[in-house]
């Protein structure tokens, strides 16, 4: 993965300078939500999802300029989730990257608004004329998006994820249950990712649908790694406490299959959506490659 891996660290690069460019441009912003902000989306990571989107663009002959924005605007809504999953009502976790959360470095409200401001500003972005000379592509995006992060989508997977949490609702989960709850919080912005450059490339109904299909077997692919690095992982590897999921009796697909089930089911989500790639011939191979990556990590 050596290829790959360069691959993936010179499109975090350009994502970085972009992102660094749009939060510079918020001069009117008082300067410790700023900072918190800048924490929040500057803390590395290795910026998985706009990679999916620079890379399904260029499927489509998107310019790298309009692709790296749209790939920004997401990285801006992710971060947000990020901060306020992390917050005491939350997730509580201390550890981001191997950082100090938002809430942690400053404390419970700067983050909140600072989780506040990096939403906003994704939608801000994404309808900027620079993102695509476009209005209607805007607009689908922007749809697109919303629809990953809200209600149907993160948003709504991460009350499920707290009902059961502090709920304990429901009182013994399915699989099915946890496998509904991941594809709308972790794995409804991956999908968007996937599919985010036949929108920015105007690629037909079926190319579409097929980034789409890829992105809904990838975003279960992520969980289940992350599902796995939570049960076997070392906090110093992987960069945020694990274990914690163990402790708390949390449902996980992991606790529900077995470890060697979870494995298997991961390699054969992982060719399932390598298989979703096929109409796009070799040109489909680095998304391929992001693929086996997502499904082999270990950070």
């Amino acid at each position: 993965m050596g290829d790959f891996g360069d691959r993936l660290a010179r499109h975090a690069s350009a994502i970085d300078g972009t992102l660094t460019a749009i939060l510079d441009e918020q001069t009117d912003v008082p300067e410790r939500l700023h900072e918190a902000m800048r924490l929040a989306v500057m803390g590395g990571g290795k910026r998985f999802r706009p990679f999916l989107v620079i890379e399904s663009a260029r499927l489509f002959g998107v310019a790298d300029g309009n692709a790296l924005r749209a790939a920004a605007a997401l990285e801006l809504m992710h971060c947000y989730s990020l901060v306020h999953d992390d917050l005491p009502a939350m997730d509580n976790d201390r550890l981001r990257r191997g950082r100090p959360t938002v809430w942690a470095a400053f404390d419970d409200w700067t983050a909140i608004l600072a989780g506040d401001g990096l939403l906003t500003l994704s939608f801000e972005v994404i309808a900027d004329e620079r993102t695509h000379d476009c209005a209607e592509v805007r607009g689908a995006l922007s749809a697109a998006l919303a629809k990953s992060a809200g209600v149907s989508g993160m948003v709504g997977g991460q009350m499920h994820d707290l009902m059961a949490d502090k709920l304990g609702e429901p009182t013994e989960p399915t699989l099915d249950h946890i496998r509904r709850l991941q594809a709308m919080k972790t794995g409804a912005l991956i999908r968007f990712a996937a599919e985010a450059g036949a929108i920015l490339g105007g690629a037909s109904p079926e190319a579409q649908n097929a980034l789409r299909a890829c992105g809904d077997k990838l975003g279960v692919v992520f969980q289940i790694a992350d599902d796995l690095l939570d049960a076997t992982g070392d906090a110093e590897t992987v960069g945020k406490a694990t274990g914690k999921d163990t402790a708390a009796g949390k449902a996980t697909q992991v606790s529900l299959m077995g470890l060697e089930a979870a494995r298997e089911t991961l390699a054969a989500l992982a060719d399932g959506a390598i298989a979703d790639l096929a109409p796009f011939g070799e040109a489909g191979k680095i998304l391929a490659d992001a693929v086996r990556f997502a499904a082999d990590r270990k950070s």
